[in-house]
């Protein structure tokens, strides 16, 4: 489950209920005095989850942030000018088969760490039986590697595999 998007929408959640009850007292009330009490009890409420849901969205984005990609460091330890994001980093990733994986949105390292191998499978049938040869199980993880700048391991880890298997 991801608590980064769950907890954000559950507390959206109760401030448009906060927000529907005090539509519905300041549509529908006849007792004014008790009605206005209610009503300012509901709008301090309201604006208290409406800071509460904004501080939760900050401290899960600031922990969010994207980790810088080191072109200098890639080059030391691969021998070889790395673009950030460029899938054939990946040991058993060529070209063709980063293309099949744009097709399907995947076009950062992050997001291929995020991808389940089925995922990675299912990306790799799409562009038929000549793509059948490749078994895309460490992808994933290789990608992870790559987008921590995990170089030396990355590298490391790729001589002992043969084709991304």
């Amino acid at each position: 489950m991801n608590w980064c998007i769950l907890i954000p929408l559950l507390v959206g959640a109760i401030c448009a209920l906060l927000g529907y009850l005090l539509g519905r007292l300041l549509g529908g009330t006849n007792n004014h005095d008790n009605g206005n009490d209610r009503i300012a009890k509901l709008e301090a409420d309201l604006e208290a989850c409406e800071a509460s849901k904004s501080n939760i969205v900050s401290s899960f984005t600031a922990g969010a942030t994207a980790i810088a990609f080191d072109a200098g460091a890639a080059k030391a330890v691969f021998g070889k000018t790395v673009k950030e994001n460029d899938l054939t980093i990946v040991e058993g990733i060529g070209p063709k088969i980063q293309e099949l994986f744009h097709n399907h949105d995947v076009k950062t390292w992050k997001s291929l760490s995020e991808c389940s191998v089925d995922k990675c499978q299912r990306v790799l049938d799409s562009g038929g039986e000549r793509f059948a040869i490749h078994k895309p199980g460490t992808w994933p993880e290789q990608a992870r590697m790559a987008y921590e700048g995990l170089w030396s391991e990355l590298l490391k880890w790729q001589d002992e595999l043969d084709g991304g298997k």
